[in-house]
């Protein structure tokens, strides 16, 4: 990813590596095979913080886990989506049949069509639906780029408000500008540094604090509200959020009422309708660990793990040997370890 900062902010300070605590374990077998660093923070109702690890006033680039606050700003500039496509706005999709159909709703709403998306080409992401566009004969495109919900909402966004298309990555066009001023405002903070993101929009940069809080704020807010649509389009359709299998939709339909988005390089945001929050990121990049380390933070805003098969598949991910389950990646105690791991042997 290529990054530069804006001409306005200085160059955000940023920790170094022997800052962040040990989030997760590696167990192959009774042998600690590796473990995963990072920083989490969980916010309780109040906004106060009841666990933080690792510089989690730090800025981070969030990824794909602006999306919500990015849709709250396109909201706000005049997108008139509800329900699933608001969801698919949301969405790192898994470019399965029904996705790429609302993307093209999406599109045909504004009177656009896919030539307008300038989202990077890319191959469906979802397990299932990569492997059968490989097998139809078909290659990267922008449409099953998982992000193309994100930008058909954008070039919509963009029609509603009378905005150009043709430049609507430009991180100083309207629409840029309005979702910074979104994501800004929800989070409490100010952006420090701009990049250009997979997708080729422009990212900006929060602390996991300001990241759980602007997630608090979508989940709290009062019901006919630009937040209140977004959270309800999310909880009423997790699957275009993400999708067949993936844990972050699995997440959202065994939680009531959150409001979850999975980013790359280990990124991960969740708040519950009584404003509790929780913002993480792994510091190596990893995806193995972060389903893994938001569930066990779940446990410190009062969601009971083990009483849904569905969240408990998530509180540790298989590690193999011959494609046999051999040990597992679980949460180091940092995190409350709820289940005493193994005793390390003796190198």
């Amino acid at each position: 990813m290529t990054t530069a900062h804006t001409e306005e902010s200085p160059a955000p300070s940023r920790a170094s590596q022997d800052t962040y605590p040990v989030l997760a374990e590696v167990w192959r077998g009774d042998f600690l095979e590796s473990v995963h660093h990072g920083s989490v923070v969980v916010l309780d109702a109040d906004g106060n913080a009841a666990l933080t690890a690792g510089p989690v006033a730090a800025p981070v680039y969030p990824r794909s886990s602006n999306k919500p606050l990015q849709t709250v700003g396109m909201l706000r500039a005049g997108l008139g989506l509800d329900g699933a496509l608001l969801a698919l706005a949301c969405a790192s999709h898994s470019g399965e049949t029904f996705h790429l159909d609302g993307v093209r709703r999406i599109l045909a709403g504004a009177g656009l069509t896919e030539d307008a998306l300038q989202c990077t080409a890319a191959l469906p992401i979802g397990t299932e639906s990569q492997p059968a566009h490989l097998a139809a004969g078909l290659g990267p495109s922008r449409i099953t780029m998982n992000c193309s919900g994100k930008h058909a909402a954008m070039l919509a966004t963009c029609v509603a408000a009378g905005w150009s298309v043709q430049d609507y990555l430009d991180p100083h066009h309207p629409l840029q500008l309005a979702l910074r001023e979104a994501l800004e405002d929800l989070a409490g903070e100010k952006s420090t540094a701009v990049g250009v993101d997979g997708c080729g929009a422009p990212l900006f940069s929060l602390t996991l604090t300001g990241l759980a809080r602007a997630f608090a704020t979508i989940a709290t807010a009062p019901a006919g509200s630009h937040e209140a649509r977004v959270a309800a389009a999310m909880n009423a359709h997790p699957e275009y959020v993400g999708g067949t299998g993936r844990d972050v939709t699995t997440l959202m339909q065994a939680v009531p009422g959150a409001v979850a988005k999975d980013g790359a390089e280990g990124v991960y945001a969740l708040a519950l309708p009584d404003g509790s929050a929780v913002a993480l990121k792994i510091a190596d990049g990893g995806q193995r660990p972060r389903p893994v380390v938001m569930t066990a933070a779940l446990r410190h805003i009062g969601v009971d793990v083990d009483a849904d098969p569905r969240l408990s598949a998530l509180a540790t991910a298989p590690v193999l040997g011959h494609g046999e389950p051999v040990g597992s990646v679980r949460p180091s105690a940092a995190l409350d370890l709820r289940t005493p791991a193994p005793t390390p042997r003796p190198r």
